[in-house]
């Protein structure tokens, strides 16, 4: 099932071919490339803090679950999975937006500061 390859290959070569009517400036490529850098500077930034948040979560999660009476008799493998995983996508959203708005903020004064 899908879109068979020839019918996708010819609409994404006429949809690239329609859409050039109008000429970027360099300016823009510049903004775009920026961007670019900044989103994968996040995404590395909360790739490591998710990291270290899910092996923070993880081992006393797991040590409370085999030491602990009430939380060997409440917290199933589900429960568990849930506190690890919680945190670690708490920990790689909030980095990653941080680490985002301080590099668009870090461009945006480069480019103010810029003289003319």
């Amino acid at each position: 099932m899908g879109i068979p390859m020839d019918v996708r290959d010819a609409w994404v070569n006429h949809r690239t071919k329609s859409s050039n009517f109008m000429i970027p400036s360099p300016d823009e490529d510049l903004k775009f490339l920026r961007s670019q850098m900044c989103t994968q500077e996040g995404v590395r930034a909360g790739v490591k803090s998710a990291s270290i948040a899910c092996v923070a979560s993880a081992v006393p999660t797991l040590i409370a679950v085999r030491t602990l009476p009430w939380a060997k008799a409440n917290l199933n493998y589900t429960a568990q999975a849930l506190i690890i995983s919680a945190a670690s996508i708490a920990a790689y959203f909030i980095t990653a937006d941080k680490t985002i708005l301080e590099c668009a903020r870090r461009n945006t004064r480069t480019l103010y500061d810029k003289p003319s």
